[in-house]
């Protein structure tokens, strides 16, 4: 690990500030960003520490019926609020099927939002990777990536985006709140990360020294909370990442669909919104063939990256899984094991 300064600033404007300045990286819990720096993945100069500022660390219900989460609010603390699993129980579902009880424990809001990929090639510094080291090229393109993205995804990086978090976030229309030199600014979750392109290393919308301070769920996705659920495929049922996932969320009336949500995980370098996907699904009867004709709009134009066609297949079936699990209901407990396909009240087969 190589030598870097350390600062901890007392105010959001001080750590802008200290931020904006050549090699500086945020440190909140560091989960993510911590591993990185040991393996010699990241070499920042300078660690702004924000784990401590004040203002950041509050769940606060606003006028309009919306719910402004602050970036240092800890993932188990949001899981286990009762007004919040209430209000949006697939959010909540997907946080405590994501790391362990540990790392819940101590990775925050805003650090999820910007955890970066988990692609071999990446934390390999031997491994050519445009992301770490741009125009180095990318051997995960002739290497093992069965894992790899399947949609979104351009010659320069295959990556996929790790968070379970941010899928139904997405689906719901959350909002981020920015702090930066140049002022305060909101973006929507769904146009927050970017997809590789030309430039994989330019992971999101954040320019220097801009912060994340606060994360805002819109009063109309509390709608959704009687029938919305978060599904995650993984190689072992826990503490690993979604090979896919899927959050899926209904607003049944009269037998039909009234309004869908639904939105992918572990298939390109952001959370994918579907929503060719809902657009097939207003006005459908919430049943398995209408979730089989949804789920494929919502893969259309996917392509394998390598050696992973077979996601493509997957993440239809989940997809088709998370909204029958939607319609069924939202049930009244989490599943001892939540998210996984093998939880009690699983759709196994169709």
């Amino acid at each position: 690990m190589n030598r870097f300064d350390y600062i901890r600033p007392t105010t959001v404007a001080e750590a802008v500030a200290a931020a904006a300045m050549p090699g500086s990286a945020y440190l909140a819990a560091g989960t993510n960003l911590l591993d990185l720096m040991k393996g010699g993945v990241v070499r920042p100069a300078r660690l702004v520490d924000v784990s401590r500022l004040p203002g950041l660390d509050g769940i606060e219900s606003l006028p309009d019926g919306g719910l402004r989460i602050g970036a240092r609010v800890r993932n188990a603390e949001l899981a286990h609020d009762p007004d919040f699993s209430r209000r949006f129980p697939a959010v909540a579902e997907a946080l405590l099927s994501g790391a362990s009880a540990q790392l819940r424990n101590a990775a925050t809001v805003g650090g999820n939002l910007l955890q970066r990929t988990r692609c071999a090639y990446f934390y390999d510094p031997a491994s050519a990777c445009n992301k770490r080291d741009p125009g180095a090229g990318c051997d995960a393109r002739g290497g093992e990536n069965r894992l790899h993205a399947v949609l979104g995804w351009s010659e320069h990086c295959i990556a996929t985006h790790p968070s379970d978090f941010c899928v139904p976030l997405v689906a719901l229309d959350a909002v981020v709140e920015i702090e930066g030199p140049a002022g305060r600014r909101e973006v929507a979750l769904e146009e927050f990360h970017r997809l590789p392109g030309e430039t994989p290393e330019r992971e999101s919308v954040l320019s220097p020294g801009e912060l994340v301070v606060a994360l805002r769920l819109p009063a109309e996705a509390a709608r959704f909370a009687p029938h919305a659920r978060y599904v995650k495929l993984r190689e072992r049922t826990s503490y690993a990442f979604a090979v896919v996932s899927a959050a899926a969320a209904l607003r049944i009336e009269d037998g039909v669909i009234a309004e869908a949500r639904l939105s992918l995980g572990g298939v390109a370098l952001k959370p994918w919104r579907a929503r060719a996907a809902e657009a097939a699904l207003s006005g459908a009867r919430p049943d398995a063939a209408s979730f089989r004709r949804a789920a494929e709009a919502a893969l259309e134009g996917a392509r394998p990256s390598g050696d992973n066609a077979f996601k493509i297949e997957l993440a239809r079936r989940i997809a088709a899984r998370a909204l029958a699990l939607a319609a069924a209901g939202t049930p009244e407990r989490l599943p001892a094991l939540p998210a996984s396909p093998l939880a009690p009240g699983a759709v196994l087969h169709g």
